[in-house]
């Protein structure tokens, strides 16, 4: 059996998650401890005592997300699987595991992607939504003809679609009337992946460079090509083209597929992508991390 480990994105925190971890093993801590130091803020007390609203600001949740998953797979302390994979900001904690960054670099470039997708768009000039039941295709070209864009290929029959809030609640009308099971608004306070986040592919265009930057002990498959990728630069681009562009995973799990994989293993808090990979390819099993 070969495995790959996937790292979540936001969506997944909670208040307390990794309090155990951080309680109990050393090496865990040493995570919430590096992140801590790098930030010059005590995350960590906001990961476990909250409150939710000051949690799921974007600038705290992508940073406490990569810090719970790294410390889940510090405590582990298991080998490192042939490839590496993350849904939106889980690239950076992908990247982390395999070497190419470090806690603290990561914890840095996740807060300033934070800020500057918070300051891309004004509140409420966003919108993100989820649509249920329709096939990627059809999506597209509601998305085409209603000026917003494809977020997150996530599985079959689930996208998410972000943009211009008007035109999102457009789209999310034209989805319902081709059919759609059922078109949400989601909580996000930035819409994400879309055209609206150029400034913010700037600055971490910018943010990218200003750090040490490694060429990842395995390969990552990338949310851009749903394909392998090593080369520093060209990963570096991806990230940048990420912020402006879908997440392809359904065709990133399908890859993993013909690479030989047979297992996923999620790390990080929650269980979606867990969730997600045996809707997307029966072929695969699909774990959380067992520490």
């Amino acid at each position: 059996m070969s495995s790959i480990f996937v790292f979540p994105g936001q969506g997944s925190q909670s208040v307390g998650m990794g309090r155990d971890l951080y309680e109990n093993n050393p090496a865990a801590r040493a995570v919430f401890e590096e992140v801590d130091d790098a930030l010059n803020q005590k995350l960590s007390d906001i990961i476990f005592d909250g409150p939710m609203n000051e949690l799921t600001l974007t600038a705290n949740v992508q940073p406490a997300i990569m810090a719970v998953s790294m410390a889940m797979l510090r405590a582990a302390n298991v080998e490192l699987t042939p490839y590496v994979a993350g849904h939106s900001l889980g690239e950076y904690t992908a990247l982390c595991a395999a070497g190419a960054l470090s806690v603290g670099d990561t914890a840095k470039l996740l807060r300033a992607r934070g800020n500057a997708m918070q300051a891309a768009a004004p509140v409420g000039a966003g919108l993100t939504a989820v649509i249920l039941g329709l096939d990627i295709d059809v999506v597209r070209d509601i998305c085409d003809k209603s000026d917003c864009d494809v977020a997150n290929d996530n599985s079959p029959g689930q996208v998410v679609i972000s943009g211009p809030k008007d035109a999102v609640e457009a789209a999310m009308a034209a989805a319902k009337d081709a059919g759609a099971k059922r078109a949400l608004a989601l909580a996000l306070s930035v819409p994400v992946h879309c055209r609206m986040q150029a400034p913010a592919a700037d600055v971490m265009r910018a943010a990218l460079e200003s750090v040490t930057f490694k060429t990842p002990s395995v390969p990552l498959i990338s949310n851009k090509t749903a394909a392998p990728m090593t080369d520093v630069n060209e990963i570096k681009q991806a990230l940048v083209y990420q912020m402006t562009h879908g997440v392809r995973w359904r065709e990133s799990v399908l890859a993993m597929r013909e690479l030989g994989i047979t297992e996923t293993i999620e790390v990080g808090p929650g269980a979606v992508l867990t969730g997600l990979t045996p809707r997307i390819c029966s072929e695969l099993t699909a774990k959380k991390l067992e520490i």
